[in-house]
């Protein structure tokens, strides 16, 4: 077998434009200002150091150069998406490895937010949603300033009620808490947003492969609850003691605020708990509105049919 060395030696005498292109890629590299203030920046680097790691540089020069004219980061250029290359000197080594670049950076932290809004069948409006749509409306000014007043202590420590937002249907109470959800995950908040009828199925669902309990102190532990229309899930003795009754009890000695909508004032709430298969009862029923206002503050949303 031939030496590694003689064959390339033939190879690069057979093709007499290989040195010429070689040097001018090289001057290329060395001509760089990144690479040229790099260099200045390590005059222990030597003349064979520096020839020993060209393609080091060479990989530096055209990853960062793609980078630079990188406008997302699934359009991403470099070898390894999302990540721009450093240089840095160990002793007199020239090392090159890579970073996250601010395009990947801006892209975690849009999956870390969207993970603090934890959603159960709630529509895709709805998570969508963001204070600044909240229009003007006179009728719904109240909502919308204790909503307000809620972000702003957020900023200090999470308050420890949240609000109970009652009014016909179509008046955007359930936008409320989309949007109230969504400004939270700017400040790194965590929230839960549930639809109380699928809840209701889902919990009951949970009983049949044991994933009850762990569902539940999900829920029990969030930083922000938010139960979107209670009251109109079919009730049964055993949701509103053993689930609900347990759920708000917790956040309640935790001092968790909860946020409610419904079509039912307190009071009406209250006759809907009551009635169940065996009959009113109507102790139980109000046990769970007691917590209920531990956890939250009636506010009224009356207002024209945003759905019509």
């Amino acid at each position: 077998m031939k030496p590694v060395r003689s064959t390339l030696q033939k190879w690069m005498r057979e093709n007499k434009n290989f040195q010429e292109h070689y040097t001018k890629i090289k001057q290329e590299i060395l001509n760089d200002p990144e690479i040229k203030a790099f260099l200045a920046k390590h005059p222990q680097l030597t003349k064979k150091e520096i020839d020993k790691n060209i393609i080091k540089l060479y990989e530096f020069k055209s990853q960062v150069k793609q980078c630079d004219k990188c406008t997302s980061l699934d359009k991403c250029m470099n070898m390894i998406p999302g990540y721009s290359p450093v240089l840095h000197v160990e002793g007199k080594e020239i090392r090159l490895s890579y970073k996250k670049c601010f395009q990947r950076i801006d892209y975690e932290k849009q999956l870390e937010q969207q993970r603090l809004v934890q959603s159960l069948y709630m529509p895709k409006q709805i998570l969508e949603a963001k204070i600044d749509y909240i229009d003007a409306d006179p009728k719904r000014s109240k909502a919308v300033r204790e909503i307000l007043k809620f972000i702003e202590g957020c900023k200090q420590n999470i308050p420890q009620k949240g609000l109970y937002l009652y009014g016909p249907f179509g008046v955007g109470k359930t936008y409320f808490l989309g949007a109230l959800a969504n400004k939270l995950k700017e400040m790194y908040i965590s929230s839960s947003l549930i639809y109380m009828p699928e809840f209701v199925r889902e919990m009951k669902a949970s009983m049949k492969d044991d994933s009850l309990n762990t569902k539940l102190d999900y829920f029990k532990k969030a930083d922000v609850l938010m139960l979107d229309d209670i009251g109109a899930e079919m009730q049964s003795s055993w949701f509103r003691d053993e689930i609900l009754g347990s759920l708000l009890q917790f956040r309640m000695m935790e001092g968790l605020p909860v946020f409610f909508t419904s079509n039912y004032s307190m009071e009406e709430l209250e006759s809907h708990l009551a009635l169940t298969k065996t009959g009113v009862e109507k102790v139980k029923a109000g046990r769970v509105i007691e917590r209920i206002k531990q956890v939250s503050q009636p506010i009224p949303v009356f207002s024209e049919n945003r759905r019509t």
